[in-house]
């Protein structure tokens, strides 16, 4: 079985396929996913989802890039993040692709959601784009070590993979591995220990191949893992086990259905 470790759920284009889109998780042998929040005003729907479902769970966080929203804090994030189905803090952490001021306040913002997590003992989902000195800078300050997370979306280079292996994190691929030009981050996913990582869509965004171009889901998370397994000369089943292992162990809050 495969996990999709991070994906959006209650977005539009998969909101209106709700049933559809959990039906071809179970054909294709995906168990659970993550729904992931990226504001608070839209984090009702996450958590509907998740209590819905047996199969799926919910985090709670604001995105780095979601301005002109509610701001979170540490009290907010640990009461919303006290449901049960509620795995995660995040997604959090800094993007500077399109905020290229490099604003204090996705900083500022970053720390709380890093304080919020270690107080309520749950991991953190850690977004970096543009930004990784930055995100490891905030990410050491703060002792997010404490509490744990995963790296989501893995883009940076082997550098940034080890430094945050060594904070205790994981590193999750998304279908930009199975891209013909990822040449890089094909070594990155050949590096990373079995025991560290994590696979996901990011669903609705960046189907992997074959389905480049569609609008992605959890479903599809089995080219991932696919393309992992060839990249590291494992078989499949090694990879959907560990990467199944892996989930559950850090985020342990989450049950198996």
């Amino acid at each position: 079985m495969f996990v999709d470790s991070h994906c959006h759920l209650d977005f539009p284009d998969l909101a209106a396929r709700e049933d559809a889109v959990l039906a071809a998780m179970a054909a294709n042998r995906v168990s659970h996913a993550l729904c992931v929040s990226v504001k608070l005003e839209d984090f009702p729907r996450v958590l509907a989802l998740a209590e819905r479902h047996a199969n799926l769970f919910a985090s709670v966080g604001v995105h780095p890039d979601s301005d002109d929203v509610e701001e979170p804090d540490e009290t907010r994030l640990g009461t919303l993040a006290d449901h049960p189905k509620v795995v995660a803090i995040g997604e959090t952490g800094l993007d500077y692709h399109w905020q290229k001021d490099a604003p204090e306040w996705q900083r500022a913002r970053f720390r709380t959601h890093i304080r919020a997590a270690r107080a309520c003992g749950k991991p953190l989902i850690v977004h970096t784009r543009s930004a990784a000195a930055d995100t490891l800078r905030l990410m050491r300050e703060e002792d997010a070590a404490g509490a744990g997370g995963v790296m989501h979306c893995f883009t940076e280079t082997r550098e940034v993979a080890e430094a945050a292996l060594d904070l205790g994190f994981y590193i999750s691929f998304s279908g930009i591995v199975t891209f013909r030009n990822a040449t890089d981050l094909k070594a990155v996913a050949q590096y990373v220990p079995l025991d560290r990582l994590l696979i996901e869509t990011d669903a609705p965004y960046l189907a992997p191949v074959p389905h480049r171009g569609k609008t992605n889901e959890p479903a599809w998370v089995v080219h991932v893992a696919e393309e992992i397994a060839r990249l590291r000369n494992e078989p499949l089943d090694r990879i959907a086990a560990a990467t199944t292992e892996n989930f559950f162990r850090l985020f342990r809050h989450a049950r198996r259905s």
